[in-house]
């Protein structure tokens, strides 16, 4: 009887030694580096994108075009502009109407800590055109100016424009002018935009 034991007592060790040990999961640690950043360096939100949470929310949107003859033709529209990406972008989606058309728009502009300059790209339902700008001098915290002109030949040819955007009305109203060379190399004001903010209603 004891040697029958004796050979139960082995025979359960060994099924127990066959039995793998669970296997251990693997913990990845929340400071394990990015391989994608030796490439592309991990940039975060600075003074230009504070400056553009103050343009987040809906507005009402005044737009007046001025042809180089004839009466400026107005349009009345809305925008809702949000951060997006962590809040390093803002996206501002469009809508303008004028009898029975209706248009729409998004733009798109980011701040680059390392040069203090903006860019944005500008599309909309009348074309097919993508609209680049950039400005050209540091961000001095007050507006955001920004210079576009053709990618076709680099840049040597084609129209080129300077757009201003201001908050004003203790940041209530949005100003936007666009400007384009005109005669004898004087800018010629092309286009406004004029957003009011929206009351907040519950």
């Amino acid at each position: 009887m004891r040697t029958i034991l004796v050979l139960l007592a082995l025979l359960m060790l060994c099924s127990f030694a066959r039995v793998p040990a669970p296997a251990q999961e693997k913990k990845f640690s929340t400071d394990t580096k990015d391989p994608q950043s030796k490439y592309e360096p991990r940039s975060q939100p600075g003074e230009g994108q504070k400056f553009l949470q103050k343009f987040v929310g809906d507005w009402d949107v005044a737009k007046t075009f001025y042809p180089r003859s004839g009466d400026p033709v107005r349009q009345q529209g809305e925008c809702r502009q949000t951060m997006i990406h962590g809040g390093r972008f803002l996206q501002s989606d469009f809508t303008f109407r004028r009898g029975d058309e209706k248009t729409t728009g998004t733009g798109l502009i980011g701040f680059d800590a390392a040069s203090g300059r903006f860019t944005s790209v500008w599309i909309d339902s009348r074309s097919t055109r993508m609209s680049f700008r950039q400005g050209q001098e540091k961000f001095d915290g007050k507006q955001i100016v920004l210079h576009s002109r053709s990618l076709d030949d680099g840049g040597k040819t084609g129209r080129v424009s300077r757009t201003v955007t201001r908050l004003e009305d203790d940041g209530r109203r949005i100003v936007h002018r666009q400007y384009t060379a005109g005669e004898g190399g004087k800018e010629r004001l092309v286009m406004e935009l004029i957003l009011t903010k929206k009351d907040k209603r519950p």
